[in-house]
């Protein structure tokens, strides 16, 4: 019997300690107070669950700690009251599990385990009583399992200020006077809380930092989404494009083949009559010479024909070559296919064709592209047509605010601001050029190259506000703001062709050798409109710009 009773004891040790471990929280691992669950369905105390969803909520996600489940928005806390009667029910059957543990001073009615100690209350706080507790620096709150009298004076029972640098223990104000610290250094705790604010501001620091880290990451996953968009875009464009070109080369092909095929049975039908008249003529002469032969054969003298209708048998048909010579003339007129019609249409058609590809292709028709003679310097000659620079002597013309004060360059008279556009450069007359573009407000006096780094630079390339292509010493280099890096193509064309999206803030140089071949695209956000502009070093080197159909 007495075995019996002991079993049965221990079963029921074992089940309250099974029971103990449900009843703990997974935050705190404590008993369970003030018991909330959130949306997945797991329960945590609710000072515990807050703590942690407030720092989530600096991260811009939530999720569950136990399961890990996401939640869009913060999950709503509800009162788990059949985990809260469990608990105090438990409380209840366990006795000695308060007696051990620090309960909530304001709760009277109910034991109810403490999260937090007032060091200056000397007052234990539940979850609810420490949401309504002053929040002042005075109001020293400590861990629940340390006593306020821990963190006083053993003299003078105040709470201590001070900390042993040397042995890490905590005195009060007074105690530092006092002969039995023996001189060890001590630290204000005023002083511990300065250097805590010091970290704490490094940490906002780093905090700034990674923010603005988080930003930049942010900005360029921006960036990756609206250039892959741009590229699904143009993808999208090049389809439907080449879809309609398609499409308008089959319509085209179908009306060239479908006057071919009606010239076909217009000649067939004009043969066939042709063919089906000398049918007749031929049958009726069969007829005739039947008839002769008949007459020739015959030995009565009264089946012998008369004069007259012997000259009618004898009519040989003379008209008859007429009318074969007019269906040989009407044959050679119509009967053969008319290639020029058809090389019309097949021309006019392609020509329809060209030009809708141009007016909704990606490049408008360049423009008439004309030199600022103001612009250039002193050492250009400007053609007449305007379309030509050429490096010579003194051009002795008055000097305006416009005009380039160094470097022999000139720019286009004028400027784009927004479309997609194109001009060539013929640069076959110069060995040492710069071709590109560059903003209104480019330097025109002063600013030399030396001043490296400086935007005030008037030499197209060596400023933020142009961008070009040079060729020097049989090698070619792209030139924006400083920045110099050589090209590796071999360049087999006369002409550069430049080519300019404003909006998409793009501009493109091509070689026009026996291909159309892309060289370099620089990418840039336009904040003014844009000069065609070009540059020549060698003596008696001319470049001539202007626009193109396009290829």
């Amino acid at each position: 019997m007495q075995a019996e009773i002991t079993f049965v004891f221990l079963l029921s040790e074992m089940a309250s300690a099974d029971l103990r471990k449900l009843l703990v929280c997974s935050g705190c691992l404590n008993t369970y107070t003030d018991p909330v669950i959130i949306n997945c369905g797991h329960s945590f105390c609710r000072v515990c669950i807050d703590r942690v969803l407030d720092k989530q909520m600096e991260s811009g996600g939530y999720s569950c700690p136990e399961c890990g489940e996401k939640f869009q928005e913060r999950p709503a806390l509800h009162n788990n009251i059949i985990l809260h009667d469990i608990v105090e029910n438990f409380h209840c059957d366990q006795p000695g599990q308060l007696e051990s543990a620090i309960t909530c001073t304001y709760c009277i009615h109910a034991s109810v385990p403490a999260v937090k100690c007032c060091l200056l209350c000397e007052a234990s706080l539940c979850g609810n009583h420490l949401k309504v507790h002053s929040k002042s620096q005075e109001h020293v709150l400590s861990d629940p399992n340390t006593s306020p009298e821990d963190r006083k004076s053993s003299l003078h029972k105040k709470i201590m200020e001070y900390s042993c640098t040397e042995n890490s223990e905590s005195i009060h104000v007074s105690c530092c006077l006092i002969a039995i610290h023996k001189g060890d250094q001590v630290a204000s705790l005023n002083e511990i809380s300065e250097k805590t604010k010091k970290l704490r501001s490094i940490q906002q620091k780093f905090m700034a930092k990674k923010e603005e880290i988080e930003k930049r990451v942010q900005s360029l996953y921006y960036h990756q989404r609206k250039v892959e968009q741009k590229v699904d875009n143009e993808i999208k464009k090049v389809i439907n494009l080449f879809t309609d070109f398609r499409r308008q080369l089959e319509d085209l092909e179908k009306t060239v083949l479908s006057e071919i095929s009606r010239q076909k049975n217009q000649h067939s039908l004009l043969i066939s009559d042709l063919i089906q008249q000398l049918e007749t003529k031929k049958d009726e002469l069969s007829r005739r010479m039947h008839q002769i032969e008949e007459q020739c054969n015959t030995t009565d003298p009264l089946r012998v024909p008369l004069e007259s209708d012997i000259s009618d048998l004898y009519d040989t048909g003379d008209g008859d070559t007429k009318d074969i010579k007019t269906y040989e003339e009407q044959l050679q007129t119509d009967g053969d296919l008319d290639l020029t019609h058809i090389r019309h249409i097949l021309r006019t058609g392609l020509s329809d064709i060209i030009t809708r590809l141009n007016g909704g292709i990606y490049v408008q028709e360049a423009l008439d592209i004309l030199l600022d003679v103001n612009s250039a310097t002193q050492n250009l000659h400007v053609s007449d047509d305007m379309k030509t620079a050429t490096l010579m002597g003194n051009q002795n013309r008055p000097e305006t605010p416009e005009t380039f004060q160094f470097y022999p360059q000139v720019i286009s008279r004028g400027t784009f601001n927004s479309g997609r556009h194109y001009w060539e450069v013929d640069v076959r007359g110069s060995h040492y050029w710069k071709i590109g573009v560059c903003y209104p407000s480019i330097q025109r006096k002063g600013g030399q190259r030396g001043s490296e780094g400086l935007s005030g630079n008037q030499e197209i390339g060596y400023n933020d506000k142009s961008w070009v292509m040079e060729r020097w010493n049989m090698e070619y280099f792209m030139i924006h703001d400083h920045r110099r890096f050589q090209l590796h193509d071999n360049i087999t064309g006369d002409k550069i062709r430049v080519l300019l999206d404003y909006e998409a803030g793009q501009i493109s140089f091509y070689d026009l050798g026996d291909q159309i071949r892309h060289l370099h695209s620089y990418t840039a956000i336009f904040t003014e409109p844009l000069h065609a502009a070009l540059l020549i070093w060698d003596d008696f080197g001319f470049l001539t710009i202007g626009g193109g159909d396009q290829h």
